[in-house]
């Protein structure tokens, strides 16, 4: 400890012997960095904040019928990208700064500088944004801020409109797509329905159904011929013994008959035709035996002999039974072709059961894509119905409102740079530095100071030492030194305080 203290003593005995060369660094260094210090710029600073309010009461009513955007990111992205090249060349048109450019890299130069003057801060949680610019030009501060600003809330939404329409474009060239699409999957289905008709389900029914439908209407009419079958059987057992009168009776009986057989089929073909039409079988099967029994009473006719011949005279009960005979055999005639046509219609379905599933399922894949073609094409109606009045909510309404709080002026005194601190610092460093020279200056022209110095660097034994008797003019030639170095230094502290008082009054 004690060579050290006796280190920093000898280091300021050097530092004193040299101070005068220190005193005019120091006086250099000062006097230098103050010109510098005072020859800077006045910097500016304008600031302007905006409050962005998202919460528009809009958002609740529409939630399900339009894509709400989402405000809160569209402005935080725009706060983010408020500094990018096109928005700073748009600035420097806007402030007519670009005039001054004579180049492109001067151009580039300017707008690198306003890059770094530029300083956006921003709040998530009250939306609040300030946006700052610093520069020598109080009229440029303002007029730069007041562009940022301007683009900041008129850019928010620049581009919604266009990219509003672009997916309008966008669903419709889809809906015509899937309206080509839907109108042939519809094409396909009545195609495969119009080539197959008979053998697809129809009211519900499948193929299986028809087929049990048949089965069961075959067997109700061949049970409706068994009954008619043994109900003509019957009558022809309640008069067969009145068949040799019959013969006896000859030709005008059996014309007769003939009439009656006729009359009873053709009221039964009035009441099958009030039913069905001359296609039925049952209709055309009555039809045939009508044309039948009438060629025969024809033939009859041209047998039959004279008007005075006595047979012609036979029994009302007997002509009775003959018209019921006719009538059974008119029914029997048509459930017998009833029962062989539905038999050929059942064996039809029964023989083209192996093709209908495979006809139920490709008309069930048509129907599935005609069902999906559909699906996608109602929903792309809905949603280019919600992208339209999403375009229209967010182009036409406000979403979000700014609230300038506190709009860009034209600022009347500097907020720069810092001459008082600057000053400080070029003090400290002039008094650093002159102190730095003497002790340089003390290391390069060494001299001992003491005896022990003495000793220590030589390694040899001190016998004595000789003090300096000064002489009056000497004694006064180093007052007047110190004297004048004391009055440097309080001219360096007064120029200070002086430097510090003006800095601080006119700042």
């Amino acid at each position: 400890m004690e060579h050290l203290f006796s280190q920093l003593l000898s280091s300021l005995k050097g530092i004193w012997k040299h101070r005068w060369a220190g005193f005019s660094v120091a006086w250099l260094v000062v006097l230098a960095g103050w010109a510098k210090v005072y020859s800077l710029p006045d910097e500016y600073q304008s600031t302007a904040r905006v409050f962005v309010d998202t919460q528009s009461i809009l958002k609740p009513l529409m939630v399900g019928m339009t894509s709400m955007p989402n405000v809160e990111q569209q402005v935080a992205i725009m706060s983010r990208t408020l500094l990018s090249r096109p928005n700073l060349d748009r600035v420097l048109r806007m402030v007519d700064l670009d005039v001054h450019a004579v180049s492109a890299r001067d151009h580039d130069a300017m707008v690198d500088d306003m890059l770094k003057r530029i300083h956006i801060n921003g709040t998530g949680t009250y939306d609040i944004y300030t946006i700052n610019y610093t520069h020598s030009d109080p009229r440029q501060v303002r007029d730069v801020v007041q562009a940022l600003l301007s683009i900041f809330v008129e850019g928010s939404f620049k581009g919604k409109k266009g990219d509003s329409e672009k997916a309008v474009q966008f669903i419709d060239d889809q809906i015509k797509n899937y309206e080509e699409r839907l109108l042939s999957a519809e094409n396909a289905v009545k195609e495969f329905r119009l080539k197959h008709n008979y053998l697809l389900p129809r009211e519900g029914q499948d193929y299986g159904g028809k087929l049990l439908t048949a089965s069961e209407a075959l067997a109700g009419a061949q049970l409706e011929l068994a009954e008619a079958e043994q109900a003509r059987k019957a009558i022809e057992a309640q008069f067969g013994g009145d068949e040799p009168l019959l013969a006896a009776v000859g030709a005008p009986g059996e014309v007769s008959d003939l009439d009656a057989r006729i009359s009873a089929l053709n009221k039964n073909l009035d009441s099958l035709r009030m039913q069905y039409t001359d296609q039925h079988p049952d209709v055309a099967a009555v039809m045939r035996l009508v044309a039948q029994l009438e060629e025969k009473r024809q033939q009859e006719r041209q047998k039959q002999p004279g008007p005075n011949d006595a047979a012609r005279q036979y029994s009302p009960l007997f002509q009775q039974m003959k018209v019921a005979l006719a009538e059974s055999e008119a029914r029997v005639a048509a459930l017998r072709a009833r029962v062989e046509a539905m038999q050929q219609r059942q064996l039809q379905l029964q023989q083209q059961r192996n093709a209908v599933p495979e006809l139920e399922s490709q008309l069930g894949q048509l129907t599935r894509d005609y069902q999906v073609n559909k699906e996608n094409y109602e929903k792309l109606i809905a949603r280019r119905e919600a992208a339209k009045l999403s375009g229209e909510l967010t182009t036409t309404t406000e979403m979000m409102s700014f609230k300038i709080i506190d709009p860009p002026t034209m600022p009347l005194r500097p907020i720069g740079p810092n001459r008082a601190l600057y000053y400080s610092a070029v003090l400290i460093a002039g008094l650093l530095g002159g102190a730095a020279t003497a002790l340089g200056l003390s290391e390069l022209r060494p001299t001992f100071l003491n005896p022990s110095e003495l000793r220590a660097a030589t390694g040899l034994r001190v016998l004595g030492t000789i003090g300096m008797n000064w002489t009056d003019d000497e004694k006064r030639r180093h007052a007047r030194d110190r004297l004048g170095f004391g009055t440097g230094t309080a001219c360096l502290l007064l120029g200070y305080g002086t430097v510090m008082a003006f800095t601080l009054l006119y700042q």
